[in-house]
């Protein structure tokens, strides 16, 4: 059934689901990130192997031969606008049936996910799903399974695929031992269709080299016709703070020293403030505690920018805007809200024009607190719910949330829980269920110290959440 797919719920049910649908390319484009962007590190390994290589029909149309550095802030200038012409035929329908299926419980992919190649790390500054994908993570080529990773990576995606995403890929670390085969680069090209590109909203290749050619091409079907307008090239980690949270990233340690070793090479690099180096304003509401917002709100624990734009939203129009909650909003406009509430300014919302950036400001808020919702002491009894037996989730959800958090986050996640499930009531028209609400806020209510949460953490916070939700009036009676 077109826009909807069938889904195994937290009670073990199998339920319909909502897909959002595409929204069409509607940003500015995006511009370099670095004056330095021409800047391209060597080869770790000779390439003349892929260029050579006879697996893949037309494959030299792939890695067509390419100038030393990237010549463009926004295109590498290594393939033509028709690239399915100049990669020539689509998959056999069988390939493509056996790379699409219905994936189910029966696929185990944990010997995969122990490398730790892909990470899903909540939201970036513009209210989107980050996805990271560690190129040093890949294992030895001759005993990895790269059939099995990519079927892993399709499942990964399908996961957030139908709501605003950006994806990174630390390009470091790729060398002749662990590259993947040809073949598998061009499974990968055609597996990854329309349906991964749709919704990807920014693409930052961090290091990349001229094998980023390859690593391109393979992407290149996640992002839209447009592509010049997604891709991002990041020569340098200091270069992603504007648009992500660098704490929140998982990069790997060999990737830390890369970049140092880069800026250590680079001249007249210019200097970027401090952070933290500024103190946070008498009404700052982004970024400090839930303490330090009520001691400047009258003992009120209801933070300012939360009240504001719930009441916003608390309106039939707005509750019943398809794909709430899962939309992005202009960075520029997002930004300035954000520093109008931190001063204290009254903020007033256009019903017509801003119902998903009043959206976007609520997640943001609670993805800066200095401590989430769900506190940093309670973050390992979220991780274990999924292992618990069904018939004790409630029970146990109960204890957490009334026995355990403290009495001002009690009262601002019922606050918000409150008008989340007005939301779910109008699941009709805005296809917000318990479900697709939980995909959205798990990660901003719930994370562990450091930031840096591991994939394998997703599903049980998501389920936490969703249970949540679902039983709000047995949780929050009171």
């Amino acid at each position: 059934m077109t826009g909807f797919t069938c889904v195994e719920n937290w009670s073990g049910d199998t339920v319909t689901m909502w897909k959002t649908p595409s929204y069409g390319d509607h940003e500015d484009p995006y511009p370099s990130l670095s004056d330095f962007h021409d800047y391209e590190p060597n080869l770790e390994f000779d390439d003349t192997e892929l260029q050579s290589a006879s697996s893949v029909t037309d494959l030299q149309e792939l890695v067509a031969e390419a100038p030393d550095y990237l010549e463009s802030p926004v295109s590498d200038g290594t393939i033509e606008e028709n690239f399915e012409a100049e990669l020539g035929s689509a998959l056999r329908e069988e390939d493509e049936q056996a790379l699409h299926h219905t994936f189910t419980d029966d696929n185990d992919f944990t010997d995969i996910a122990r490398h730790g190649i892909v990470d899903i790390v909540g939201d970036d500054t513009y209210g989107r799903k980050v996805i990271v994908v560690s190129a040093c993570k890949l294992p030895s080529n001759k005993v990895f399974n790269h059939e099995k990773f990519l079927k892993y990576l399709m499942f990964t995606l399908d996961q957030y695929v139908e709501q605003d995403y950006s994806l990174v890929y630390f390009h470091y670390g790729l060398n002749s031992k662990n590259k993947p085969p040809v073949s598998w680069l061009w499974s990968a090209y055609k597996a990854l269709d329309r349906k991964y590109k749709k919704n990807l909203k920014a693409l930052y290749l961090v290091h990349p080299t001229n094998f980023i050619r390859v690593v391109y091409n393979i992407f290149k079907p996640a992002i839209s016709a447009k592509f010049g307008r997604k891709v991002m090239y990041v020569n340098y980690l200091h270069e992603l703070q504007q648009h992500l949270h660098l704490g929140q990233l998982p990069i790997p340690q060999r990737v830390q020293q890369h970049d140092q070793q880069l800026l250590a090479k680079l001249k007249n690099l210019p200097k970027t403030p401090g952070v933290g180096s500024n103190k946070p304003l008498p009404t700052q509401q982004f970024g400090v505690s839930l303490q330090y917002i009520k001691d400047a709100n009258d003992q009120d624990p209801i933070p300012p920018v939360l009240k504001n734009c719930i009441t916003f939203l608390d309106h039939p129009d707005a509750l019943e805007t398809e794909g709430l909650f899962r939309r992005s909003s202009a960075a520029v406009v997002v930004k300035s809200v954000q520093e109008r509430f931190n001063k204290g300014e009254e903020v007033n919302f256009d019903l017509d024009t801003d119902v998903h950036t009043a959206a976007v400001i609520i997640k943001t808020f609670l993805r800066e607190l200095e401590e989430p919702l769900m506190t940093f002491d309670l973050y390992d009894e979220v991780i274990q719910f999924q292992s618990l037996n069904k018939s004790d989730r409630l029970t146990t959800i109960k204890q957490i949330i009334l026995e355990k958090l403290p009495e001002d986050n009690y009262l601002v996640l019922k606050f918000l829980t409150n008008f989340l499930a007005k939301v779910m009531d109008r699941s009709d028209l805005n296809k917000m269920t318990a479900s697709n609400l939980a995909v959205v806020f798990g990660p901003n209510l719930v994370r562990p110290r450091g930031g840096q949460m591991s994939l394998n953490a997703i599903a049980p916070i998501n389920l936490f959440v969703e249970v949540m939700l679902s039983y709000h009036h047995q949780i929050f009676a009171l």
